[in-house]
């Protein structure tokens, strides 16, 4: 079973973030960037997979904050080969254009999935897996939680999550691309020793991203920080003398009695 994985970075906020000058994005110059938590979770299971059934997982992702160090610890944990798309990618790039990119990357190449986060925090215009699985004819699931493989059958039958914790089960045909929200098991932890040995011995294939930024995206206009507005008004007393007071302050502000 062969398997790719396309795996992003986005900006960790643990970290304070500012608007840059223009207003419409993010300072990028001090960010930090860390791998995308759904896309961490595409690997694991990708990773998973293999070791049932055998085969390889190939890994890609556009040059975007680390990138090297990201494809470094997926070889580290098990992936077979990895791929760096380059371009300018400095302010960031939508799934629109991603998805393009990667039809480019993959067209012609032999797989039987294709498996991506579900989504990313931030993504305002959609998973670039559904769009992806569109441009190449493939089937798409997204908001899985579990895969299982009939490789005899070329098929998949995968578990994805609704609101209120509802879950359907689906089969679908090989190839296909899978929107991947958690694995079967956490994703595993790999030491840093393993990764920087992993430098040394293993090596990231580079290629130019093809194809143009494609229409269609959300235009964001401008960004602004959370501003406070108010503040909280902290409720003391018995639950009867708190649900009278609560309910006064409804009623001052139009809703209640």
């Amino acid at each position: 079973m062969n398997i790719v994985v396309l795996m992003k970075q986005v900006p960790d906020l643990v970290e304070e973030l500012e608007v840059d000058a223009g207003g419409t994005l993010l300072d990028r110059a001090w960010l930090r960037f860390i791998t995308s938590e759904y896309d961490d979770h595409a690997l694991e299971q990708a990773l998973l997979l293999k070791e049932q059934h055998g085969g390889t997982v190939r890994v890609l992702a556009l040059d975007m904050g680390e990138a090297d160090e990201m494809l470094f610890t997926a070889l580290a944990k098990g992936a077979d080969s990895a791929v760096k798309l380059s371009g300018d990618f400095a302010t960031g790039i939508d799934s629109h254009s991603a998805a393009g990119i990667y039809r480019h990357a993959l067209e012609g190449a032999s797989f039987d999935l294709i498996l991506t986060g579900v989504q990313a925090i931030d993504d305002l215009d959609g998973p670039a897996g559904a769009m992806l699985a569109t441009h190449l004819g493939l089937p798409y699931i997204g908001v899985v939680s579990g895969i299982d493989v009939d490789t005899a059958n070329g098929e998949a039958h995968v578990r994805k999550e609704y609101p209120g914790g509802l879950l359907a089960e689906f089969t679908v045909d090989l190839p296909a691309v899978i929107g991947i929200q958690a694995a079967m098991q956490p994703p595993r932890y790999v030491p840093i020793s393993r990764i920087r040995q992993t430098m040394k011995t293993a090596s990231i294939d580079e290629t130019a991203a093809q194809g143009e930024r494609i229409a269609g995206a959300i235009s964001v206009e401008r960004m602004y920080k959370p501003e406070r507005a108010g503040s909280a008004t902290m409720l003391e007393g018995s639950a009867d003398s708190i649900a009278e007071r609560l309910l006064d302050i409804l009623t001052e502000h139009g809703i209640g009695r």
